[in-house]
């Protein structure tokens, strides 16, 4: 009897199926990740079942809109829109006819709205109790296609329509599509790390990709007002906003770092003022990091891309704080960058021409192969401690939280 009730859903785990012992946790987990991102829907349901997930939803509930949230979830793999058909207490012969039946209605379907006239079969039997292999179901089920479409041939190469079919206990699904996810592993899986999250391409897909492999996300973003805008700050939300549809809700400590900037300009050395403010935005991120359990620093930097990226200034830059700095994008081009960026749907947002504390007081030839001790001795002439309390005092937290679009 096929389920004319409800929709059902496929959600295969990808990764996460690799786990071994810890595979239970993180199928848990999934299930969360996912019932939260459907929450506002009424009658979702969402349960593990022998290493897969079986989404189910009312009738009525667009499929385009399930397909869209559970994609963005990490940890799926894949998603497929399927036909269940109850073949409890069946033999399998008449559990077969059933299947047969069913796939023939659906390849009706497809020639009259697609055209097909060629197809091809795949079969799992995931239930080695069911006492027909795979490869006789997908003949078997096959077969029942062609005699109920006269038009069709079977292609076992490129063919228009794959149909697969899925035999498991009680139960059979058929679908077509196995649509792509994203994959990686359910947030909250990984720990918590604090990201350094501007207005620019990087830092925003390097909170992606590091939101992909489990790690909840906190931010911090440092800005020069007035020298920056109130709009730039905005801009840096939508982007914050465009990352909660991947990351869940996301909490922001605003820095005003101009004062720190300031006093730089007037006690150090010009072309040491770019590596100076990075290691003072490291050390009141580790400050912010260490007060909201954050286990690690995450930042947008790209090997030689700018001055404060070269080898030299990375090292000097991660001096300046104990907890261990995470970049996902030192070894990328800027092109592949940019194609993540796209992808995700900040890039549009990202190069909107805002101003950026990174931008104010810009030396004209900046260092790019520090000495630390050379930087240790310039640093000496701030009152450090006193500069980055007075900074971690003066936050300003703001928390984003998703909105479908």
């Amino acid at each position: 009897m096929v389920n004319n009730r409800e929709k059902v859903y496929i959600v295969r785990c990808g990764e996460v199926a690799l786990k071994g012992q810890n595979k239970p946790y993180f199928e848990r987990m999934l299930v969360q990740r996912i019932k939260k991102v459907l929450k506002d829907i009424e009658g979702i349901t969402a349960e593990r079942v022998d290493g897969l997930i079986f989404v189910r939803t009312p009738l009525d509930t667009p499929q385009e809109e399930i397909l869209k949230r559970v994609g963005r979830v990490f940890g799926v793999d894949s998603i497929s829109p399927a036909t269940e058909i109850d073949i409890t207490g069946l033999t399998a012969e008449d559990a077969l006819a059933e299947v047969g039946a069913q796939a023939v209605e659906i390849m009706l379907g497809f020639i009259e709205s697609r055209g097909i006239k060629t197809f091809k079969v795949e079969a799992r039997r995931a239930d080695k109790n069911f006492p027909v292999e795979s490869p006789q179901i997908a003949r078997k089920i096959g077969a029942y296609v062609l005699k109920g479409c006269k038009v069709l041939k079977v292609d076992v190469h490129e063919p228009q329509a794959l149909l697969f079919v899925n035999i498991r206990r009680n139960f059979a699904y058929i679908y077509e599509q196995k649509i792509l996810a994203f994959g990686g592993l359910p947030l909250g899986t990984n720990g918590k790390g604090l990201v350094l999250l501007s207005g620019g391409i990087d830092s925003p897909v390097a909170s992606f990709l590091m939101a992909h492999r489990g790690m909840v996300l906190e931010a911090v973003h440092y800005h020069s007002y007035p020298y920056t805008s109130e709009r730039a700050w905005e801009k840096v939300k939508e982007l914050a906003g465009i990352l909660t549809l991947y990351t869940g809700r996301l909490r922001i400590h605003s820095i005003n770092l101009l004062p720190i900037q300031e006093q730089i300009v007037q006690n150090c050395p010009e072309d040491e003022t770019t590596i100076l403010v990075r290691r003072f935005m490291m050390k009141i991120a580790e400050r912010i990091a260490k007060d909201n359990g954050c286990m690690m620093l995450i930042t947008g930097e790209n090997l030689g891309q700018v001055a404060s990226q070269t080898a030299e200034a990375l090292v000097v830059t991660d001096a300046s704080v104990s907890l261990p700095v995470m970049r996902p994008l030192i070894a990328m081009d800027k092109t592949q960058i940019m194609d993540i960026a796209r992808e995700i749907g900040t890039f549009e947002t990202s190069i909107q021409p805002y101003e950026d504390c990174c931008t104010v007081f810009l030396p004209k030839h900046p260092v790019t192969k520090p000495r630390l001790e050379k930087i240790l001795e310039s640093e000496s002439r701030l009152d450090c401690e006193a500069l980055i309390e007075a900074a971690v005092a003066s936050e300003e937290i703001s928390i984003i939280y998703p909105s479908e679009d």
